[in-house]
């Protein structure tokens, strides 16, 4: 059956979702309420997450189980951890239950604890709060996304380091100061000279560790670097690439322990540890303060991701790449 030109849930894209009359509509002329929907796989978690709490309502009335769970969680958790608070209420008007356990320990209702509404559900007898580790990485969170706040522009890199001094980074990267008038250069137009430009970074002392920061490029994040600044320590990477996105790498112990990974990414899995999932909640788009978090670092404002670290380096003639 066609509505609008299109089949089933065909051409159906984030912003539909919060259009009652086009859901309305499709479900009328046929679509599965169940599934069928690229991505969720079931259009109430489509809705849950993006749309309108009419809608979320109208499919709910519609769906043969409203607690059906798709990889791991249901659509009442999809509400809940991509803060849609009045999806939620819809939800558990439908008779969705918050207190079904899923995603290792983190419930819907476990999970809203540590939102911005608390007390969204009411916490029944014997069911577990938060712990006090939980409770800290809540207010943590909170303290660094305020601290480092939101760069505007891609195209910087970043490796956060546990435990040592800007000075001790230097060292391992065998880097000696730049020269500021090439440095202000760079500010200015980086691409003029590339290859003299991805040689320099910056790095800061932050209370927790030190951060080394490349404003104009990749190199702060390359293999070869946060191998070396993780002897003994661990480094948190991140390249905020343009054309793909958020590029994140964890190396430990002068070893790269992950790559390829996405900082501040909405996706889990329910057979991840605990302590992720909060943490992958916590951080959700905020991938460089995911990154701070990562390494045990707490700055208090957000300068040592910008044009004023504490020293411009600049690295030897190396293959970063290895």
């Amino acid at each position: 059956m066609v509505v609008n030109g299109e089949t089933g849930w065909s051409g159906i894209g984030w912003d539909h979702w919060r259009d009652l009359n086009l859901i309305r509509a499709r479900l009328d002329a046929g679509a599965d309420p169940n599934s069928g929907v690229f991505f969720h796989g079931r259009p109430l978690h489509a809705a849950a997450e993006c749309g309108s709490p009419e809608v979320v309502a109208e499919l709910a009335r519609r769906v043969d189980d409203i607690d059906a769970e798709h990889e791991g969680r249901t659509a009442l958790w999809e509400a809940v951890f991509n803060n849609r608070p009045d999806n939620a209420r819809a939800l558990v008007a439908a008779g969705a239950d918050p207190w079904r356990p899923m995603m290792n320990g983190w419930s819907p209702g476990r999970l809203s604890l540590a939102t911005p509404t608390p007390d969204l559900f009411t916490l029944p007898d014997g069911e577990a709060g938060l712990s006090a580790a939980e409770t800290a990485a809540v207010a943590g969170a909170g303290h660094l996304i305020t601290a480092v706040g939101r760069s505007e522009h891609d195209g910087f890199s970043l490796a956060c380091v546990a435990g040592i001094t800007a000075a001790e980074a230097a060292r391992r990267l065998e880097a000696v100061p730049a020269d500021d008038a090439e440095v202000e250069e760079f500010l200015e137009d980086p691409w003029d000279d590339e290859d003299d430009s991805l040689a320099v970074v910056g790095v800061t002392d932050v209370p927790g560790g030190c951060v080394v920061f490349q404003p104009w490029a990749y190199t702060a994040s390359n293999p070869g670097v946060i191998e070396r600044l993780s002897v003994g320590t661990a480094c948190y990477g991140m390249y905020a690439n343009p054309k793909s996105g958020n590029q994140g790498a964890v190396a430990r112990d002068g070893g790269i322990e992950e790559w390829d990974t996405h900082p501040g990414g909405g996706r889990v899995s329910a057979d991840e540890p605990a302590e992720e999932i909060l943490t992958t909640y916590l951080y959700h788009y905020q991938a460089v303060a995911y990154c701070f978090a990562g390494a045990g670092l707490r700055p208090t404002d957000a300068r040592s991701i910008t044009d004023r670290p504490d020293m411009w380096l600049r690295l030897p003639e190396r293959d970063w790449w290895s």
